[in-house]
């Protein structure tokens, strides 16, 4: 039974019995019917995002608070992250969750306060792959000062191509260009020039260098530049980058994560390759330098070869041999008198040491008139009672020996 049929079961006329559910719609109808749809300023909190895909959350002032729902279709398409504490503007409509009994506002639009959903959720981006450290220079690699190959991920009907090509000319010819076409702009262009990078990355002649970018426009025009999986495909090339979109004023997150940033196209040109005429400048500076040096250096040799020439080595070259030549002899002279002088000391020396010697000599005493006997085991004789009667003795003089017996 209806709300509207409730007071046909009302005995004797009295007033309508109603049950919940019946009270409960015929809130919810009068919310809709008394309350279009509005619009609704507040602060988000007891922020809920389940794995179903809907979200649910409370705006709230400093005064009053009021549930609210986001369902799943609608919440996938806002542009931004939800967060407690964000400051919103909110359209939906009022209506009536039943098991509760509690109203609610369905949003069907929403987007931040002070701040564009573009801008929140570039901000939102850039914190996200900040923190996982896409944007530290530690990251950066050096552009080759001489690339061979060069590649150009853009659209390739746009003034960016046209402009990068005439300064790549008027600067340095010796360079192969490859143009990788991708839209820049529009539905599905973040995922075309993420597949162009990738693809510079897999070609079998890898390029030296690779610049990613377009001329200018607004920022939703640049937005694809902004898109994590340009972003991502960036910091996963094995190429040095350059990033040129748009002009001077406008910054994208593809200039953060790339290894160089390029203000123009054009600029990106001249930092992609040298310029010939500064090289042949600073070609001939360095011929000149290298000139004035080999005539410094050769003056220098000269002057030295003069000095040399003027030596006494040179102008009186068997004098320093005849001065040698004096030189060893006078050596010679003194190693001789040395010798003759050693030699007569030890002569002397070994004088003195023969005659204490022959001081010593028992044939010293013999010549003073004694004598030496020895028995036939030739053992010197100093007692009688080393020989018996009959024993030969022989007795040693100064001139000559005599032999004898004991009797």
């Amino acid at each position: 039974m209806d709300a509207e049929n409730a007071q046909w079961d009302a005995p004797g006329g009295k007033p309508p019995v109603l049950s919940v559910s019946q009270l409960t719609d015929l809130i919810q109808g009068t919310l809709e019917m008394a309350i279009p749809p509005v619009w609704v300023s507040g602060e988000i909190s007891n922020l809920s995002q389940p794995r179903s895909g809907h979200v649910y959350l409370t705006l709230k002032d400093d005064d009053a608070q009021i549930r609210a729902v986001i369902w799943r279709n609608t919440a996938a398409k806002l542009p931004f992250d939800l967060e407690d504490g964000q400051e919103v503007l909110c359209h939906g409509q009022l209506d009536v969750y039943p098991p509760r009994g509690s109203y609610q506002l369905v949003i069907r639009e929403m987007e931040p306060r002070g701040v564009g959903s573009l801008q929140l959720k570039l901000r939102q981006l850039q914190q996200k792959l900040a923190a996982e450290g896409l944007f530290e220079d530690d990251r950066k690699r050096p552009i080759p000062k001489f690339p061979k190959r060069i590649a150009f991920v853009t659209s390739p009907t746009g003034a960016a191509v046209r402009d990068f090509l005439e300064v790549m000319n008027r600067r340095w010819r010796n360079v192969e260009v490859l143009i990788i076409p991708a839209r820049v702009q529009g539905e599905g262009a973040a995922a075309e020039i993420a597949a162009g990078i990738k693809r510079a990355n897999q070609l079998a002649d890898k390029p030296d260098v690779l610049v990613v970018g377009r001329g200018g426009g607004s920022m939703e025009d640049l937005w694809c530049f902004n898109e994590e999986i340009v972003v991502r495909a960036i910091a996963a090339s094995s190429i040095p980058t350059i990033s040129a979109v748009g002009h001077e004023i406008d910054v994208t997150l593809a200039d953060f994560v790339a290894d160089k940033r390029a203000l123009t196209p054009s600029e990106a040109a001249e930092l992609a390759v040298p310029s010939m005429p500064e090289i042949q400048d600073r070609l001939s500076g360095m011929q000149s330098r290298l000139a004035t040096g080999l005539r410094a250096t050769y003056d220098r040799a000269a002057s030295k070869l003069e000095l040399l020439a003027r030596s006494r080595v040179f102008t009186h070259p068997f004098e320093m041999v005849h001065d040698h030549q004096r030189t060893l002899d006078e050596l010679d002279a003194a190693a001789t008198r040395a010798m003759q002088q050693r030699m007569q000391q030890a002569q002397e020396a070994l004088a003195r040491r023969a005659a204490q010697l022959e001081a010593m000599s028992p044939l010293a005493v013999l010549a003073r008139g004694y004598s030496v006997t020895r028995n036939a085991a030739e053992e010197v004789l100093r007692d009688p009672s080393q020989v018996q009667p009959g024993d030969e003795i022989e007795t040693i003089l100064e001139k000559g020996r005599i032999r004898s017996r004991v009797q």
